[in-house]
């Protein structure tokens, strides 16, 4: 009798990769379908009440309508979707609610169709992000499983909106996991091929856009291509500056969020008036299959106007908080720059420039690959949409100086931006940041050692016996002596040295150690761990240098990460049910030089404190601290605490 067949892990996550993609491509339709009726509705009031009074009224009220659901029912749908996304992965595991997909939805709707500047792309990927991780938390997966199904609904959105399943694949590679591993390719891929067969059967089987099949005319071209990454880099920065900086603006600005919202939109329709035929207003697909065809024939001048506007509808429509992608924004602006590089070149240039299109159709590429350092998914997407391996020479040029020069220019893309300024630094998809949480002490484990008197051959055999890297080297008092490696113990036979050797003659001497302390943080550890790519550091103690307590290595770090995670997951809830007071809300403060609360540990303090406020970071020069009791004030800290109204008089004597 044949056993009962139960799917393996792998298989039900195969199959819950395809459902993702089946989904989210469904809600692309839905979405696409509720634009095209927004739009409509929009036209229809523009006709019968005026074009510029009627344009005003629609997206003025739709601006109330965005920010009034945001601020009701899910504050992750407000601006472009990825960073919040990114957020879910790294500080939840990947848990995202259920409700933000159906409110992106419908306020991206009414954003875009409405005519607010923003793409649709952020929209889909928030919502295939959040179906991902809605079946990932039904089935009860683990964090790591979760991230994977969130990464295929990033990849199915952008699969589903630009017909283009690899770039969605590398998109969610790049940007959302942030590291490249089979581990997730294969689940990724497959979501990804699922949403674009969704998408091509409802919403056709073209590319994006038509693209001409262009070509590198002569090698000469390059140096306009380079000149041309350059450029789009310069103009990546200032689109990720300006946009924070009129989200900053907006945020400070003390009034309702729908407020913001529909003034936000009236800006953006008042610029969209600054022409009549409106090209800046929405995502502006249609402008750019224009720029990039091959009869593109606009002016230097219009073009130059046309970037402008773009851009800060651009930043009035997502700085104010309402909901949409910045993916397509930037296309247009990188399509028009390269119009502007291609025209001018082709003036000066006429024998050697024959295709201006051809410019704008990498521009796009660069100017995408500088915002969001993300050049695999940018040469991808072009050339998925192209489906010509001619130009993938002055693509792959432009974008890779685009990106080279953005990060020099800014660290930061302008999906990372926002959660750098949220206290969140990531590091190859991790928050480095929350590790300053975490102390050595709290991590260590027991020491892996070896006499200093040991022959070789011992050493050499116990190492593979036990599957160790490295042993750390003590004397009879347990004192640390050095440590000998794996690569050690190989140099050694390489060099004949024989197997009587003693290990502390063969290893690395204690002088030439890096060492850590319990009382420190996990971060600092682990930037000492990285400088060198050390595998284990060895703990002593603060009073005796030389005298060993334990050891980390380098799972013992993503075992603390979990742990800063649980702690960070803890302070939420515990702030999410202060919500619910009336009156709660967060408040700042200084530490002073003089003040008492300075050298003190939270669990000091925190026997003052109210009952039921939460302190929930401390801003010190390094970063950002999630604190827990043993974590000791420092003066300059900055302490964000939230509490209730009649609660704060008791805080404020705490720590000021």
């Amino acid at each position: 009798m044949l056993d009962r067949f139960e799917p393996s892990g792998q298989l039900v996550l195969i199959l819950l990769a395809v459902l993702v993609g089946v989904g989210t491509a469904f809600g692309a339709v839905a979405f696409v379908w509720l634009l095209a009726r927004v739009a409509e509705f929009t036209t229809s009031v523009r006709t019968n009440i005026g074009s510029g009074i009627g344009l005003l009224l629609v997206m003025g009220t739709a601006g109330l309508l965005v920010g009034y659901m945001i601020d009701r029912w899910a504050r992750e749908a407000k601006g472009h979707g990825v960073p919040e996304v990114m957020e879910a992965m790294v500080m939840r595991g990947g848990r995202i609610r259920p409700r933000v997909a159906a409110v992106k939805v419908f306020a991206s709707s009414l954003t875009i169709g409405s005519g607010g500047s923003a793409g649709r792309e952020g929209p889909i990927v928030q919502v295939g992000s959040a179906l991902g991780s809605t079946l990932g938390q039904l089935f009860r997966f683990s964090n790591d499983r979760i991230r994977t199904l969130v990464a295929c609904g990033a990849a199915a959105g952008i699969a589903a909106t630009f017909n283009a399943p690899i770039a969605g694949s590398l998109f969610a590679l790049e940007v959302i996991l942030g590291r490249f591993t089979a581990r997730y390719f294969g689940a990724v891929v497959v979501s990804a091929v699922s949403a674009s067969i969704i998408a091509r059967a409802y919403l056709g089987d073209r590319p994006a856009f038509d693209v001409p099949a262009y070509s590198l005319n002569q090698p000469a071209e390059l140096l306009l291509y380079l000149l041309l990454g350059i450029l789009a880099a310069f103009l990546a920065v200032a689109f990720i500056r300006m946009l924070y900086r009129t989200e900053g603006l907006f945020d400070r600005w003390k009034v309702p969020l729908p407020v913001k919202t529909s003034l936000g939109m009236l800006l953006t329709a008042a610029v969209g008036l600054v022409l009549a035929e409106g090209q800046v207003l929405g995502p502006g697909l249609h402008m750019i299959g224009v720029a990039i065809g091959d009869d593109f024939q606009v002016s230097l001048g219009l073009m130059a106007l046309l970037l402008v506007l773009k851009l800060l509808a651009t930043l009035f429509t997502l700085g104010s908080g309402n909901s949409g992608g910045v993916f397509a924004p930037s296309l247009f602006m990188g399509a028009l720059l390269g119009g502007i590089v291609g025209q001018v070149a082709g003036l000066v240039w006429p024998g050697v420039v024959l295709h201006p299109g051809a410019y704008a159709l990498v521009g796009m590429a660069a100017t995408f690959a500088g915002a969001a350092h993300a050049p695999m998914t940018a040469i991808l997407i072009v050339f998925e949409m192209s489906s010509d391996y001619r130009l993938i020479l002055p693509l792959m040029l432009a974008t890779v100086v685009a990106t080279l020069i953005a990060e020099l220019l800014f660290n930061e893309s302008i999906y990372s931006l926002k959660l750098k300024l949220k206290g969140i630094a990531l590091q190859r998809g991790r928050n480095v940041d929350i590790l300053q949480g975490v102390l050595v002490g709290e991590i260590m484990s027991e020491p892996n050692t070896v006499n200093a008197a040991a022959a070789l051959g011992d050493v050499a055999e116990l190492v593979t016996r036990q599957h160790e890297n490295a042993l750390l080297i003590v004397d009879n008092s347990q004192h640390l002596e050095g440590i000998i490696s794996l690569s050690d113990i190989e140099r050694a036979i390489e060099n004949q040295v024989a197997d009587n050797e003693i290990v502390s003659n063969v290893g690395t001497a204690r002088h030439d150690l890096l060492i850590a302390f319990p009382d420190e943080t996990v971060a600092e550890a682990l930037t000492r761990m990285s400088g060198r790519g050390l595998g284990v550091l060895p703990v002593v103690s603060r009073e005796n240098a030389n005298r060993l307590i334990g050891q980390i290595k380098r799972g013992d770090i993503l075992r603390s990460y979990d742990l800063a995670l649980t702690r960070r997951t803890e302070v939420e809830n515990r702030a999410e049910q202060l919500r619910n007071q009336a009156g709660a809300d967060f408040t700042e403060f200084h530490l002073s030089i003089a003040h008492s609360a300075s050298g003190k540990t939270l669990k000091e303090i925190g026997q003052r404190l109210p009952r039921g406020c939460v302190v929930v970071s401390i801003h010190r020069k390094e970063g950002v601290i999630v604190p827990h009791g043993d974590t000791r004030f420092e003066a300059g800290d900055k302490i964000t605490v939230y509490a209730t109204e009649e609660d704060l008089e008791a805080v404020r004597a705490c720590f000021t």
